[in-house]
Order: C-alpha cells, then sequence, then structure tokens
C-alpha cells in the first residue's frame, strides 16, 4: 500500500519513467535503450519502496510511549528541554534512512497543545546540531496532565516536512499524522519518570516498539 503522502511525488516518478522508457526504445542505440529502462525501472521501484505504507498495530496502552518514526536510535541523554515541557527530560533521538518508512504516527494518546513549524538548514540528520538547526517541526502533546515533545526534523535530502496536526487536535495512539520525505531524523522529549526501554543502535518501528513506559507499570 502506497501512502496518500506520495500520490503526487509517484505520478511524477511514473511520468518521467514512462518517457525514459519510450525514449529508450525509440533511440535506435542499444546502450541507452537498456540504461534508460534499467533507470526508468530503479527510479520508479524506489519511489514506491519509499512511500509503502506498512500496517502497523499500535498497543493501544495510556502507560507506553510508543515510537513516532520507523529508524536507529542515534541517541539517548538526560536534558532540560525548555520549550514545552520546562523541566528535566530523557531525550531519544531516531534517524531515518531513505530505506526506512518515513510516515509518522502518535506515540501517545491526548492533546495537541503546542505545535510550532521551524524553517532551518538541511544539515545531515545523524548530525546533532540538526536538531536546533534545520528544518523541523515541533509538536507537544499533553496526556493524563503530563507533557510530552517531539519533532520531525528534515533531512539533507529531506526538505517535505509534512504534519496534519493543529493546536487542540485530540490524537490517539498509534495513528499517522504525516511523514518528512527522504533521510531524517525524529527528537522524543518525556519527563523523568517515563522509564526507557530502548538502546542506542536498536531498530524500532513507529506506532509499535515501546520508546518509554511509566514507571507505575511492571512492562
Amino acid at each position: 500500500m502506497i501512502t496518500k503522502y506520495g500520490y503526487g511525488t509517484v505520478t511524477i516518478i511514473a511520468f518521467i519513467s514512462l518517457i525514459l522508457i519510450v525514449s529508450g526504445i525509440l533511440i535506435n542505440n542499444s546502450i541507452y535503450k537498456y540504461f534508460s529502462i534499467f533507470a526508468a525501472i530503479l527510479l520508479l521501484g524506489f519511489t514506491l519502496y519509499f512511500f509503502r505504507d506498512p500496517k502497523r498495530n499500535a498497543p493501544q496502552n495510556p502507560n507506553y510511549f510508543l515510537s513516532p518514526a520507523d529508524g536507529k536510535i542515534i541517541l539517548v541523554k538526560d536534558v532540560h528541554e525548555d520549550k514545552f515541557l520546562k523541566s528535566e527530560a530523557t531525550q531519544i533521538s531516531i534517524f531515518m534512512s531513505p530505506l526506512d518508512v518515513h510516515i509518522n504516527r502518535i506515540p501517545l494518546e491526548g492533546k495537541i497543545d503546542y505545535l510550532k513549524y521551524i524553517s532551518g538548514k538541511y544539515l545531515p540528520a545523524f548530525n546533532d546540531k540538526a536538531s536546533a538547526e534545520n528544518e523541523r517541526t515541533e509538536i507537544g502533546i499533553t496526556h493524563d496532565g503530563e507533557k510530552f515533545l517531539f519533532t520531525q526534523v528534515a533531512g539533507i535530502v529531506a526538505r517535505r516536512i509534512i504534519c496534519e496536526l493543529k493546536i487542540n487536535d485530540e490524537v490517539k495512539q498509534g495513528e499517522k499524522f504525516g511523514m518528512i520525505k527522504f533521510g531524517s531524523r525524529s527528537d522524543i522529549f518525556v519527563p523523568k519518570n517515563w522509564k526507557i526501554k530502548v538502546k542506542p543502535g536498536q531498530q524500532v518501528y513507529g506506532g509499535e516498539t515501546v520508546l518509554f513506559k511509566k514507571t507505575n507499570e511492571i512492562l
């Protein structure tokens, strides 16, 4: 299944691929013919793969904070989050390679109380400076009186952040809310009373992997 966020791009790439194939057939040059057909298939195949939308089964547990994105954990540290939580927090950063699913999902049921788009640079998403300097969307959710913040951060290739959320939206765990096109990053900030359940280098999956659990529950 292809995500709705990719319909426009897939249509454009399909048209370009068709032109490459037709030109390869019409031009009397065997090298160009095979190259153009191969390039068309490769381009369209990658685009369809990138915009795939696999089914995910969110746990629907109010004591779990799920991953908002697919990717690899590249950072875990204690920080002071001063934009929305305004308190000590645990930060997790997820790097999404071009081969990961790039659809973003709501990590925790609650209400959108903070939403800010910031234009910026396009540093490589695995660079720690990307969190503060790159184009990004910052999203704050209030859940059961607690505040949580997570981001969509553009990378060196990603220059199109899609976020369908609005202030005061009531959101459900695991539902899709947008995507970042091509390589990107997500930073997550969670209160210190939530216990981390992942480690650096671990592959995580949006809407399924539990990043944190509330400390009063046994996992």
